[in-house]
């Protein structure tokens, strides 16, 4: 009795072996491996707090970018003056419950991040907007006025505070201390004219 013989895409039950079959397994799996090498050396582990390479953060400038906002806003602007070694390196106007507000957000000389909203939401909303879902924990004092202090996701600090109508606040990785010195300036800055 003769074995048929399979068709055309039938599959072949026997496995093949020999030189041949082995090498190609060498192949596939020396491709996986150099792979997998690869992604192992685009990534890195470090423990501890993110570094930032200040020569690349990208860089803006607060008042141009606040000025072309401020139409489009039914609120004051103020642009704060920070001193040279904080790098201002993030705006945009985002809405919050139905409000907008504008968002500027800096690198800190202890290369960590510190962020001022300006808007006129209500307060519940700014706060959640930028924290997600928030604890109140008390009060601080900063240029001359008291903040309302959250902690948001991550523990980061929030304060926030009023002035003439427009809600203030500030937020980031930042110590305390750089957060006062983000809210002090804020105070002090001139309006966007």
């Amino acid at each position: 009795m003769a074995t048929p013989t399979p068709g055309p895409g039938a599959r072949d039950d026997e496995p093949q072996r020999g030189p041949a079959a082995l090498l190609r397994a060498f192949v596939v799996l020396g491709v996986g491996v150099l792979l997998l090498a690869g992604l192992v050396r685009a990534c890195s582990f470090a423990p501890g707090q993110p570094e930032v390479d200040r020569e690349s953060v990208p860089r803006i400038d607060p008042a141009a970018e606040l000025r072309r906002d401020a139409p489009n806003l039914t609120f004051p602007l103020r642009v704060p003056s920070l001193p040279g070694d904080w790098i201002p390196q993030s705006s945009d106007v985002v809405l919050v419950g139905g409000a907008r507000a504008a968002r500027v957000g800096w690198v800190t000389p202890d290369d960590e991040f510190a962020r001022l909203v300006q808007t006129d939401a209500d307060e519940a909303a700014v706060v959640v907007s930028e924290a997600g879902d928030p604890t109140a924990s008390g009060t601080v004092t900063a240029g001359g006025r008291t903040w309302v202090t959250h902690t948001g996701r991550r523990g980061e600090p929030i304060w926030v505070t009023d002035v003439d109508g427009v809600r203030l606040l500030v937020t980031g990785s930042a110590a305390p201390e750089r957060l006062g010195q983000l809210a002090e300036a804020a105070l002090a800055a001139p309006f966007v004219r």
